[in-house]
């Protein structure tokens, strides 16, 4: 279910290249949407915390990749993803 919502994504940008950026940073975000309820159950799970922590950093490192290289792609998928609030300049 979740490759079909990424591969539903990256069709919608045009984009079939799974090394692509926003592949990516579709592919992390739903690798933390899915960690998030395991948590809740499994607060001590120092471990996977760690494994997030990394996973929130490449994510995090692909995002202002994306925002220095092209504004207008990172916006789309910043709002089709909706993970954050969109910065005031």
């Amino acid at each position: 279910m979740v490759k079909n919502s990424l591969i539903f994504i990256s069709q919608e940008n045009k984009e079939k290249n799974p090394g692509s950026v926003e592949f990516q940073i579709v592919s992390f975000t739903n690798k933390i949407r899915k960690l998030i309820p395991h948590f809740e159950l499994h607060r001590k799970d120092y471990l996977s915390q760690r494994g997030l922590q990394k996973i929130l950093e490449k994510r995090q490192r692909l995002l202002s990749y994306l925002e220095k290289k092209n504004a207008l792609r990172y916006k789309k998928l910043i709002s089709q993803l909706d993970i954050r609030e969109s910065k005031t300049r």
